[in-house]
């Protein structure tokens, strides 16, 4: 028999004596096999149809072809799987595993592919408060923010005694012409101003603001509505609220104090603040030139602006001496004394906060929070949610089925990296869809320990 010869075939260098080559033609694979993982976990929560019902479809339905919790689904699953752009699911909408994860494996019209494409998708970002003829999908900004706080209750079996809830503003830069784009001093750079809500690993809130504001600029809207729905499901449950210095500000600390919620921030230092704690410095600074190494103490006392302030507070200062130089810190705080130390307060208890910036760039970094290309604030927000979104779901998958693993606190990127991107034979009969995972695969155990989790809790 004559020998077939293939143009598509790629010749590397040989092993062994045995040619190396590699081809196009493998059939029906895809390297998302891990996704199922995602699916399992959205059953549970019931995220995707949850979000989809924050959204109203005006479309003839007779004349649908991608539903609502299909695109939003497709959304969602892409971003966890490192698709952030819309273009990306032209091609991705062939994908067997993602047709799976919609459960949609053929479209009703020949002309169209299981899933949407960039344009279906675009729309649907593009959705406007009103029906237009080419925008006919809008969406419920209320209840997609209430949506994160229920998921956030929901995953909780009994109430905790106590919570604190993280808040940070962060940068994110621009580089078009978008609606509410502004230079940011600090930043030094064109972005908007995004505002921040977690409690631990927890995303509660994530709010797209321009960028000539201060960074606590609508924190109290954000936090009464929060805290409302929590004391409803949570009546006892006791809040702190914990931030940097750009939140210290007079109403907030006032919400705070009349609503029975704790608070813990930063205090930008000032030349009065300081001398307040010229001995403790000075003790400090001997102490490390003594023995070459930092130093520091503590100092707690009460303060009072002289006139931004409408009470006085407790103020701890850190006051210490490293690498030859005096560095200064203060936090203010409804905690007393008798409950937190002034130590301990801030080298246990404020510091923790530190941990919320690792969540935004996992956010940002990971998840692609920070694609707000758009041109209207609107269309943004959506694309912040849908990031935020996947973020929740990827959150819950570690919460629920790595928490006996390796994976417990690995980032979302490591989790995507390691667990989600497995390539896998697709194959397709009248009764079963059998996804065949490769037999070298190095992390079977944990893969096998999610589905049994998420699969346990599903059913039970």
């Amino acid at each position: 028999m004559q020998t077939e010869c293939s143009a598509d075939l790629f010749g590397f260098t040989p092993v062994e004596g045995r040619k190396v080559v590699t081809g196009f033609d493998g059939g029906q694979m895809s390297s998302e096999a891990g996704a199922m993982l995602l699916g399992a976990t959205d059953k549970h929560l019931r995220l995707i149809e949850r979000f989809a019902g924050c959204f109203t479809d005006y479309r003839d339905a007779d004349l649908v072809e991608h539903t609502v919790p299909g695109l939003v689904g497709q959304r969602i699953f892409g971003i966890a799987l490192g698709y952030e752009d819309l273009i990306d699911h032209d091609q991705l909408r062939h994908d067997p595993v993602m047709a799976v994860l919609g459960g949609k494996l053929t479209a009703k019209r020949t002309d169209c592919a299981p899933l949407a494409g960039k344009s279906t998708l675009n729309r649907l970002e593009l959705s406007r408060e009103e029906p237009t003829r080419y925008h006919k999908i809008s969406y419920d900004a209320a209840a997609i923010e209430g949506l994160f706080v229920e998921l956030f209750l929901d995953a909780h079996v009994a109430a905790p005694p106590q919570i604190t809830l993280d808040l940070d503003a962060t940068d994110d830069p621009l580089h078009g012409e978008q609606e509410g784009r502004f230079f940011h001093g600090y930043y030094d750079t064109y972005c908007y101003l995004p505002l921040y809500v977690f409690c631990g690993r927890h995303l509660l809130a994530a709010k797209l603001r321009p960028a000539n504001i201060d960074a606590s600029a609508g924190s109290i809207e954000e936090v009464a509505r929060i805290i409302t729905r929590i004391r409803e499901r949570w009546p006892q449950v006791r809040i702190l609220l914990r931030a940097d210095s750009g939140f210290a500000r007079e109403a907030l600390m006032a919400w705070c104090e009349t609503n029975g919620v704790d608070f813990l921030f930063g205090l930008a230092k000032n030349a009065r603040l300081t001398a307040e704690i010229e001995a403790e410095l000075a003790a400090a600074q001997e102490q490390s030139q003594r023995t070459s190494q930092s130093a520091r103490r503590f100092k707690d006392f009460t303060w009072q602006t002289r006139k931004s302030w409408s009470r006085e507070r407790r103020v701890v200062a850190k006051a210490e001496w490293t690498r030859g130089e005096a560095n200064p810190r203060f936090v203010v705080t409804s905690l007393g004394r008798a409950e937190h130390q002034a130590r301990h307060l801030y080298e246990k208890v404020y510091c923790a906060r530190g941990d919320m910036e690792n969540r935004i760039k996992e956010c940002q970094l990971d998840l692609y929070a920070d694609r707000t290309s758009a041109h209207t604030m609107r269309a943004n927000q959506l694309r912040l949610w849908f990031a935020s979104m996947a973020y929740v779901l990827v959150c819950a998958l570690r919460r629920i089925g790595l928490k006996h693993t390796q994976f417990a606190c690995a980032s979302c990127g490591t989790i995507r990296l390691k667990l989600l991107k497995i390539g896998a034979l697709v194959r397709t009969s009248v009764r079963r869809i059998k996804l065949a995972m490769p037999s070298a695969f190095a992390y079977q155990a944990e893969y096998h320990a999610a589905y049994v989790a998420l699969t346990a809790t599903t059913t039970a």
